[in-house]
């Protein structure tokens, strides 16, 4: 009964170890995430969606491929690419739930896009998302965009 009690408590501390790593790496993959949206990086942006991925809208009552999103944002990143929009996503997080291989993560992001005409947009938007790690990288499984937020919601995060 010791050895077993042991080999869980060890076994609970080489999850807790492990935690920070994990951590920094989600980190990196919003960082990267963002870069490719602020640089117009369709391809970069892309290769950190897993290809069965689904996008759930809980404004529109929608659930669809991701692929099809992608399909629909391309256009945004070819502008920011070129030049004729300025885009940027940064993303705060109030739980961040997982293993080595998966995580759940819920916060907000908030999109701002800059068009031609000098007209900001931004958007507040509460998420959630699920990620899967393949091969030493994360991919977003599902990205379930729940509610429109707030300024106030966002910084408070």
């Amino acid at each position: 009964m010791k050895a077993i009690l042991a080999t869980l408590l060890l076994f609970s501390l080489c999850l807790l170890a492990d935690e920070p790593a994990r951590l920094k790496q989600l980190d990196g993959y919003w960082a990267e995430v963002s870069k490719a949206v602020g640089s117009g990086d369709f391809t970069a942006y892309e290769a950190t969606c897993h290809p069965e991925g689904v996008l759930v809208s809980g404004s529109k009552k929608t659930s669809s491929p991701l692929a099809d999103a992608l399909k629909r944002w391309k256009k945004e990143f070819d502008a920011t690419k070129s030049g004729e929009m300025k885009a940027s996503v940064d993303f705060k997080f109030s739980q961040r739930l997982g293993d080595a291989t998966t995580a759940h993560e819920t916060g907000m992001f908030l999109y701002s896009a800059t068009g031609a005409d000098g007209k900001e947009t931004r958007e507040y938007i509460h998420f959630e998302a699920l990620l899967v790690k393949h091969d030493s990288r994360w991919k977003i499984v599902m990205e379930y965009q729940k509610s429109k937020g707030t300024r106030a919601e966002f910084e408070a995060l």
